[in-house]
């Protein structure tokens, strides 16, 4: 019996040293430090909060446990899509893939999911149960969590409120008019009139309005991975807007509306809650002069009024597998300490961003003076309004979703410049403003089925 004994003891002991000696030969230690290259979209067009919390990062745990990210590019979405794609199907002069990245989910699609590390593997059942169930399960694929929630955001309205006080005294346009939709086209239009021909707006993002204006009237925007434009409730939400566009409210150039901020080309914009990292505090004119300004954020506009809704959107962070285990942990040491309560409410406060896990989400709210900007305190108090009152939605992922959304953009950018150019010589002729208008709406619409019908 003794030897049985003094056999299993050994037994083990040997079994014990075998799965530490494995376990070291995982991890990056002095010896065998490693170095991940990230893509990312936080600060391309200013400074990179993320840039700052990575340095830390290096500084402090990376360095303890032998692990540095390097930032190679900082970026937006749309871009990393394309460089991801490059990358993934091998094209002459791109770059490799980088070991981290950010991006939606649509791009598991574009990378391969079988190129990509299942953070399950590496983070405790325990750990994972701290994020927000509605953020974390927007990143599994199947059963395998292929990209990990490190900081989420919503849509809201974004206002130069100087210029809005000046243009609400004298029309009698206030910010209550544009809690909804149908008000904040109306007030785009008149202060087209006001400003002699001056856009309003700028969306951001017409893919979203369509998707939740049709959440909104009970219908979807994607039904078997296609684009729903047939359906009557799409009617209903492209008319109004189309109407605004092509009167001259709403702008429809390409590019980032804190540009069009600056120079007082626009005095608003819908887009991502992170938009706050953008906002210019100073305006210049075309005479040279220039004006601080005051800007608040409002909730996104709705379609219904008692039934508010937007999207809860931002990407993840997803890592492309290596056969080198000690890359694969390396990003799983960033990725913990990234989503850390301390370090992710540092982040995210820092970007307009809303924090990933339960913990972190509640001490905000808590208290939002936790965040140190003025301008993101409104912003936060804004946004835990929204949290109670407005149904949040994650957009779908199918197949080609980066594309079908790009293109998207595209077309109703084309159809509704066309559709504007010829209101404004119609009407410049003579005809009838209101009939032109009702006529060229429906003209868009027929015109937008037409390219994306074309496109699929």
């Amino acid at each position: 019996m003794m030897k049985k004994i003094i056999s299993l003891i050994l037994a083990l002991a040997i079994s014990s040293v075998c799965l530490s000696g494995c376990s070291d030969k995982t991890k990056p230690d002095a010896d065998h430090p490693v170095t991940l290259t990230m893509w990312h979209v936080y600060g391309s067009q200013t400074r990179s909060p993320l840039n700052d919390a990575i340095d830390e990062f290096n500084d402090t745990v990376g360095r303890q446990n032998s692990v540095t990210v390097n930032v190679v590019s900082v970026t937006s979405s749309s871009a990393i899509d394309k460089a991801l794609s490059a990358s993934a199907n091998g094209e002459p002069g791109a770059e490799e893939l980088p070991d981290l990245f950010t991006a939606y989910p649509r791009v598991a699609e574009i990378v391969g999911e079988d190129k990509l590390l299942s953070w399950n593997n590496y983070f405790s059942e325990e750990e994972l149960s701290a994020f927000r169930d509605e953020f974390i399960s927007e990143g599994y694929f199947g059963d395998r969590l292929l990209m990990l929630p490190v900081a989420k955001s919503s849509e809201g309205l974004f206002l130069n409120k100087t210029l809005f006080d000046r243009f609400s005294a004298e029309t009698g346009v206030s910010t209550d008019t544009l809690k909804t939709f149908d008000g904040f086209f109306g007030a785009a239009n008149i202060y087209y009139d006001w400003s002699n021909g001056q856009n309003f707006t700028q969306i951001n993002d017409f893919y979203n309005y369509a998707y939740i204006g049709m959440k909104a009237c009970g219908s979807e925007f994607i039904k078997d991975g296609k684009l729903n434009l047939n359906d009557n409730a799409f009617e209903q939400v492209w008319l109004p807007l189309s109407k605004a566009a092509i009167y001259g409210g709403i702008c429809l150039d390409d590019g980032y509306a804190a540009s069009r901020w600056k120079t007082v080309e626009i005095i608003s914009n819908i887009g991502s809650t992170a938009d706050i990292l953008y906002q210019p505090e100073m305006v210049f004119y075309p005479d040279n002069t220039t004006e601080n300004i005051t800007s608040v954020s409002l909730p996104y506009p709705a379609f219904i009024e008692d039934k508010p809704a937007a999207v809860h959107r931002g990407g993840g962070l997803f890592a492309v597998k290596s056969d080198d285990e000690r890359k694969n942990y390396g990003a799983y040491i960033f990725a913990k300490w990234l989503t850390e309560k301390e370090n992710n409410l540092s982040f995210v406060t820092s970007t307009g961003y809303l924090p990933v896990t339960d913990d972190a989400f509640t001490e905000l709210f808590a208290d939002t003076s936790v965040a140190k900007n003025e301008s993101y305190r409104n912003l936060y108090d804004m946004m835990n309004d929204m949290m109670d009152s407005f149904r949040l939605y994650s957009l779908p992922v199918y197949s080609n979703a980066s594309d079908i959304q790009s293109d998207f953009e595209q077309n109703v950018k084309l159809v509704l410049r066309s559709t504007h150019n010829q209101y404004v010589e119609r009407t410049a002729n003579g005809e009838d403003k209101e009939a032109v208008l009702n006529e060229l709406a429906a003209v868009s619409l027929e015109e937008l089925k037409k390219l994306s019908e074309k496109d699929m």
